[in-house]
């Protein structure tokens, strides 16, 4: 089961990418959660330390490995190098176990150039399909907004994309953007996660703008959520919210059953 979740800057994206992670492992699957959002913090969200977090090493900022893999010096914007470099065994060697959850950070490539091609980001790209493509099991991926990057010969392979929307009309626009950047490159499974929910009027609001028919499920607003970031603590920690989130992640075993039963 491959899963991608994404969303707007803020609206809890990673705490339920950990969640769900958590949540898979503790029954009992082999999980291997991405982060793949430039702003990386899926590993506080999984409960891993400062200490632990400072010590993973992004792929993208592993220059002996760019080198090996692309045969071409990191930062060489416009040089000769492997444009399908070898990428199975990294998840394995490189991932981060923590709580029952694998954790592979990717990084981020920044240099001069819009659109450049360089060798860090072929061995991103290039392992993003491996990712997508033929590891086993659980794969979710904490993504930024937007998900051009997979391109069409990975999104085939994805079961869900699933969008984490809070009540509002910024979010809802990411939602709609998303979609339409799936149906894109031929992705019809895309759904939504209602967070940050207050009130009826906030579940009545999203489902008038979404539709019931792209919604998994909603989680409310709890401060206790907040608490756990304050104090270094995974959110999967809090027992409502493990409750809630067993709800969601059965949601999305059904869906991505009744998607290959078809």
């Amino acid at each position: 089961m491959k899963i991608a979740l994404t969303g707007k800057g803020g609206v809890g994206k990673t705490t339920i990418s950990a969640s769900l992670s958590r949540y898979f492992a503790d029954q009992g699957y082999n999980v291997l959660t991405v982060d793949a959002d430039p702003d990386a913090n899926l590993g506080l969200a999984l409960g891993m330390t400062e200490e632990m977090i400072a010590s993973i090493v992004p792929i993208s900022e592993m220059r002996d490995l760019v080198e090996e893999r692309t045969a071409a010096e990191t930062g060489s914007f416009g040089s000769m190098f492997r444009m399908n470099p070898e990428v199975a065994d990294i998840p394995e060697r490189y991932a981060k176990e923590f709580n029952g959850v694998k954790l592979l950070t990717m990084g981020t490539v920044d240099t001069g150039g819009s659109g450049c091609v360089c060798p860090e980001h072929v061995l991103l790209k290039m392992l993003m399909s491996h990712l997508v493509l033929y590891q086993k099991d659980v794969v979710i991926m904490d993504m930024e907004a937007g998900i051009e990057h997979l391109g069409r010969g990975t999104a085939g392979a994805v079961d869900a994309f699933i969008v984490v929307v809070e009540p509002g009309v910024r979010s809802i626009q990411t939602f709609h953007k998303v979609k339409s950047m799936a149906m894109d490159i031929g992705v019809k499974q895309v759904y939504v996660i209602g967070n940050k929910i207050r009130n009826d009027g906030d579940i009545a609001f999203l489902t008038e703008k979404i539709g019931a028919e792209n919604i998994i499920g909603f989680m409310n607003y709890r401060d206790a959520i907040s608490e756990s970031d304050r104090n270094n603590q995974s959110p999967y920690d809090d027992p409502v919210m493990k409750e809630d989130i067993a709800v969601l992640g059965k949601k999305i075993l059904a869906i991505v059953e009744e998607k290959r039963n078809k």
